[in-house]
């Protein structure tokens, strides 16, 4: 089968979230199950063609865009000298120093830049004879691919048996954009409405995905149930309820390439589920980093996130003066509303000695942080799927969640009795269930022969990308289906 998979960031190219882990890895693991695998995203600045081995191939796209023609290049590279990745070069709209928005907001055309993108793509499979049978699109960004399709070249022979699958990562995000901007899109008004992209007066490129495209999927199955509800649906859940015999849940993997204790280049000392002596070293490195005094007896808590209200960062605010009477030492790596900045920076000076603070994002001090810690903390109000649980669990470091979408799908509340579970689990959105799942937390933190067990079942569990892979593969097969009856 052919699969373009289309995405506004991919790892290792250019990367903002965990969208491009996903796609990234996602492609490797299709790739590896034997399927012809091609992706496609924007040439940004951030992106080094030395680095990476890219080219221009010597062929370039002309793209309407209003009353317009905009031509961009194509350039090629590839993932583990396998996958060709494409690139479009459109200086104009992706030679910035951010990918969608700077310190101060959101760039202002970016209604322009990925309504161009999505038409790009389609072209570009033109230009270089790709006649794909699925096209994979990622989040708001891609979603004007799926009308794209159904529309203006819905009658183009290169398309005809071309599915479209639409993966939403956060709902959260969707592309909404002032009515007047559907000049851009080149097309009619008759799309412009309740049952199209039309979302309260205004253009929703999300809501477009998920309209025309042959099937849906989300990161987690819980959260494909969520969305669908008036919580947690962003104005959408009825339009997923319509559609939600095509909507699906599948969990994210993690790329054990990447995050494995065990092979990891960036830890003091590498380690396993069978020989855990390195975790005390690099409990240690990690301390030490923040210049906090390492104390072997004494867990450590920490964070990767980005600092936002959906984390759940209102409920630690709320109860860090209790925490800190615990015998705790904590820290945390992330960037995000100024309010979070401001919050924590506060908490770094009032508690010096027992926390550390990085407002920022660094690679190797994640990777340090999921090595050195003893618990991962994910207090989140929503969370479609979430990655850092799952690196969490390679690494023995016990996650500590709330049951929302695929934290709920993917840690099982631990149970000393039965000995069941791989981390703890608290499910009222509030700081006092928060804080009493902490406690009960390190309550089996001081007793070492369960702590032991616990992270080495949580070091057993499997959440590699084959298997989610494969219920893509399958996914792609009912599109296709789906799409030649039509």
């Amino acid at each position: 089968m052919k699969i373009l998979v289309a995405s506004p960031e991919i790892v290792p190219f250019a990367k903002t979230g965990g969208l491009a882990d996903v796609t990234g890895a996602l492609s490797k693991a299709l790739e590896r199950l034997g399927e012809d695998v091609t992706v496609i995203m924007p040439k940004y600045q951030v992106i080094d063609d030395n680095k990476f081995g890219l080219e221009y191939i010597g062929k370039k796209v002309s793209v309407p865009i209003s009353n317009r023609v905009e031509e961009a290049k194509i350039y090629r590279g590839y993932i583990n000298n396998k996958i060709p990745v494409y690139f479009i070069d459109r200086v104009k709209y992706y030679d910035r120093p951010y990918l969608y928005s700077t310190p101060q907001g959101d760039y202002p055309d970016n209604a322009e830049r990925f309504i161009y993108f999505s038409r790009a793509i389609i072209e570009t499979c033109k230009a270089i004879g790709l006649k794909p049978d699925v096209i994979h699109c990622n989040d708001w960004q891609t979603g004007m691919v799926t009308v794209y399709l159904k529309t203006l070249y819905n009658n183009d022979s290169v398309f005809n048996n071309t599915a479209t699958v639409f993966t939403v990562h956060n709902l959260g995000y969707q592309g909404l954009f002032w009515h007047l901007d559907m000049h851009l899109t080149n097309l009619g008004w008759d799309i412009f409405n309740p049952e199209g992209i039309e979302f309260y007066g205004k253009i929703n490129i999300l809501k477009g995905g998920l309209v025309y495209s042959d099937i849906i999927t989300t990161v987690s199955r819980t959260y494909s149930l969520e969305i669908q509800t008036e919580e947690y649906g962003h104005g959408l859940d009825g339009v997923l309820r319509k559609r939600r015999n095509d909507l699906y849940g599948i969990i994210n993997g993690i790329d054990y390439d990447e995050w494995n204790p065990a092979t990891d280049k960036y830890i003091a000392v590498k380690y396993s589920k069978g020989n855990l002596s390195g975790k005390w070293e690099c409990k240690k490195d990690l301390l030490q980093t923040y210049g906090i005094q390492p104390i072997k007896k004494i867990p450590v808590i920490a964070v990767i996130s980005r600092l936002a209200d959906q984390k759940g960062f209102d409920l630690i605010a709320e109860i860090i003066d209790d925490l800190m009477r615990l015998e705790l030492q904590f820290v945390l790596l992330g960037t995000g509303t100024e309010k979070y900045h401001k919050i924590f920076k506060d908490i770094g000076k009032k508690y010096p000695s027992m926390t550390g603070i990085k407002i920022g994002f660094d690679n190797v001090l994640a990777h340090k942080i999921e090595a050195g810690a003893d618990m991962f903390l994910m207090p989140s109000r929503y969370e479609p799927c979430g990655l850092n649980q799952l690196y969490s669990l390679k690494y023995g470091t016990i996650p500590i969640v709330r049951a929302t979408g695929g934290l709920n799908d993917t840690i099982e509340d631990y149970d000393p009795v039965k000995r069941t579970g791989n981390g703890f689990k608290f499910f009222e959105y509030s700081p006092k269930a928060l804080f009493a799942t902490i406690e009960k937390a390190i309550g089996i933190y001081n007793d070492d022969l369960r702590w032991n067990r616990l992270m080495a079942d949580a070091m057993g569990k499997d959440f590699s990308w084959t298997n989610s892979a494969r219920e893509y593969i399958e996914l792609y097969k009912k599109a296709v289906k789906k799409r030649t009856k039509t």
